[in-house]
């Protein structure tokens, strides 16, 4: 079962609560899926279930289909943050990376249908996350980069500065319609390099010239 951890691999007293998600965050990946860039932030939530350490293995369900990897900086909750919150920062414990993995066939089939996304977003073991480090305000305000590679290729390179919602923005918007509770977290959307995951990719996470997390892809067992 999945629980929150610090980098030091120790297990923390926060709970495990929801994940609440941030579409078309980078410009250039709302453009590579030709969707248009939003005017405020595109909002959906997974639930703890769906959460799953980025490990020695990642496990994926080849009956659902192609799973495409979405690499993300991941914001854990450490206070309540709620629409009374006016620096939402502060209330942030730690941050660490994460892996939005989708279903982008049955995406692409659900949103032509205007129908939700969940089946394609919030499955079990969809999202995959890493430690976390401790982290304040002044930290997060001054900027946060982070890679992820494919058989040693790299495919993503995110930097906060490049969000088209920064994460004060983002926390304050997500707060109009949900409640942060200590443990859940904010994935806070991904760059452009998206792509398909296959069988025994080796797979690789770095926030900033930090500690390289890897995982290689296996078959989930039935």
């Amino acid at each position: 079962m999945y629980r929150h951890k610090w980098e030091s691999d120790v297990n923390m007293a926060l709970p495990v609560g929801k994940a609440v998600c941030v579409g078309r965050n980078y410009v250039a990946h709302a453009k590579e899926l030709n969707n248009p860039v939003p005017k405020a932030p595109l909002l959906f939530i997974k639930p703890s279930s769906a959460l799953c350490d980025f490990g020695p293995e990642t496990a994926i369900n080849l009956s659902l289909g192609e799973h495409h990897y979405e690499a993300e900086l991941v914001l854990l909750v450490g206070e309540k943050i709620d629409r009374s919150c006016t620096v939402p920062l502060n209330r942030i414990a730690g941050v660490g990376l994460g892996l939005d993995l989708t279903l982008r066939a049955l995406q692409a089939e659900l949103k032509q249908k205007g129908h939700p996304w969940e089946t394609a977003k919030a499955f079990d073991a969809s999202g995959c996350i890493t430690p976390f480090i401790p982290v304040n305000k002044e930290m997060l305000e001054s900027g946060l980069t982070y890679q992820f590679w494919q058989n040693d290729t790299l495919k993503q390179r995110g930097d906060s500065a490049h969000m088209i919602f920064n994460m004060a923005k983002l926390l304050t918007d997500i707060a109009k319609f949900f409640t942060l509770y200590p443990g859940d977290i904010v994935m806070t959307g991904t760059p452009e390099g998206v792509g398909a995951l296959s069988i025994d990719d080796d797979l690789k996470l770095q926030l900033g010239q930090g500690n390289v997390y890897r995982s290689k892809v296996v078959k989930q067992s039935s």
